[in-house]
């Protein structure tokens, strides 16, 4: 590395070296940026873990959120273009999924995390 190279002072060139190389690249930043605004709605993250316990239709989400159908499905087009949900047809009904197997992971060490923190916190 230069000296130049940072507008600030360098303390540890080896773990800013290694920093540097650990960062994705601005494009994979920008869509996980956007995975999470997206994951952020509190109304998209409740369908979402509602969606953990299997698949369901966009009536009985509604029932499930207490929201209207037409909300519910205004957010399900969210997710389902974020590709955090996917739909199948069976008849006049649609059937939403979290999309795969991802989804669910990211949700769950989410949750155990914040549950982790809460109890460190009550002590």
């Amino acid at each position: 590395m230069e000296k130049n190279q940072f507008p600030y002072e360098v303390y540890d060139e080896e773990k800013v070296a290694c920093a540097l190389r650990h960062l994705p690249c601005e494009t994979h930043i920008e869509s996980l940026s956007t995975f999470y605004k997206i994951m952020g709605d509190p109304t998209r993250l409740m369908l979402l873990m509602a969606l953990e316990a299997g698949e369901l239709c966009a009536s009985d989400l509604a029932n499930v959120t207490n929201m209207s159908r037409s909300a519910v499905s205004h957010q399900l087009k969210t997710l389902r273009q974020a590709k955090l949900v996917k739909s199948r047809r069976d008849g006049k009904i649609i059937f939403y999924e979290l999309d795969d197997e991802h989804i669910h992971s990211v949700l769950k060490v989410a949750l155990e995390h914040i549950k982790e923190d809460r109890h460190d916190s009550q002590s």
